[in-house]
């Protein structure tokens, strides 16, 4: 009983940190438009796991559905990294 109980603490605990640590997980990232050919750098929210390749294949789903293709994730980073890519994503700053 006791074994039952201290697994379905850790389960519910597990569960509860999970999406905290997901909403706390940004990537900045390179895409491309083709005819006309268009570039852009941005930051966006990745709602999975907080690695690279998780980011990568993210992020190429959402920026896909709009008509672009990613070509690079740059970094994964934290809420403490927003503020200095700010100005440098523009008008793409968590718009994917």
């Amino acid at each position: 009983m006791k074994n039952i109980m201290l697994t379905v603490g850790l389960v519910t605990l597990a569960t509860l940190a999970g999406p905290a640590h997901a909403a706390d997980c940004f990537a900045d990232y390179k895409a491309k438009q083709d005819n006309p050919l268009r570039l852009h750098y941005g930051v966006a929210e990745v709602r999975g796991t907080c690695a690279p390749q998780a980011a990568h294949a993210e992020l190429a789903k959402r920026l896909g559905a709009q008509g672009w293709t990613l070509l690079a994730i740059v970094s994964v980073f934290g809420p403490e990294g927003l503020e200095q890519r700010k100005d440098s994503a523009g008008s793409n700053f968590l718009r994917f």
